[in-house]
């Protein structure tokens, strides 16, 4: 018989805020891959660590790039070792960073495994920008109200600012000094805040990001909301 993967979103960064059936999922699953960033942090993990310290772990290195090719091949080489595991069997549980179908890496290993053959299944995670808009005591979007997700390292992002409805600027990660200069010249800058690392140890607001003078973490968010 074979195994089955799934993919599994833990949530923002609060360890209280993983869902129980991810834990379930994660206590019954015989593998557990868990993402690795090339500077050695392994997020994800970090915040499920506690929860799982019996389990079977391998960390998997996911670059950060836009080099479309030599991500496929990572992919491709993370889905042979899956697949491994998989054939004997054995179930897999990929751990994400909120939710996996909200700009996910996990993504495309979903869709290489399940081209493949095998039994894919995704368990929903508190995205970020959920947990930030909460921790601000803020409602994201009202009545008939729009919200838009935006991907702010990309150039297409700056066309979408002035839509009507709340904006969630996304994956700035070193170009937020970058994000910040460009709502200062489309006149947004009063209406943003950020939230770095929402619901981690070194989590930080800035309700006036002309205040922010550093590059952030990766995990940093703006919202703006007019």
């Amino acid at each position: 018989m074979r195994g089955k993967l799934y993919g599994v979103g833990v949530g923002p960064g609060d360890k209280e805020l993983v869902t129980v059936k991810a834990l379930r999922i994660l206590r019954e699953a015989d593998v557990i891959m868990a993402p690795k960033m090339k500077s050695g942090e392994t997020t994800a993990y970090n915040i499920v660590e506690e929860y799982i310290r019996e389990k079977t772990v391998i960390e998997c290195v996911m670059p950060m790039s836009k080099d479309f090719e030599a991500l496929s091949r990572n992919y491709e080489a993370l889905a042979d070792q899956i697949e491994k595991h998989l054939k004997d069997g054995k179930s897999a549980a990929f751990i994400t960073l909120g939710d996996p179908t909200v700009y996910s890496t996990y993504m495309q290993l979903n869709e290489i495994i399940r081209k493949r053959g095998y039994e894919t299944e995704i368990i929903p995670g508190i995205t970020s920008f959920c947990a930030a808009a909460a921790r601000l005591n803020m409602p994201l979007c009202e009545r008939n109200e729009p919200l838009l997700i935006l991907p702010a390292s990309y150039e297409q992002s700056k066309e979408s600012l002035h839509f009507p409805g709340t904006k969630v600027l996304m994956k700035a990660n070193r170009g937020i000094l970058s994000t910040r200069d460009m709502l200062i010249e489309e006149g947004l800058i009063d209406h943003a805040v950020m939230v770095e690392c929402c619901g981690m140890e070194n989590e930080k607001i800035y309700r006036d990001m002309r205040e922010l003078k550093e590059k952030s973490s990766y995990f940093s968010l703006v919202i703006v909301k007019e």
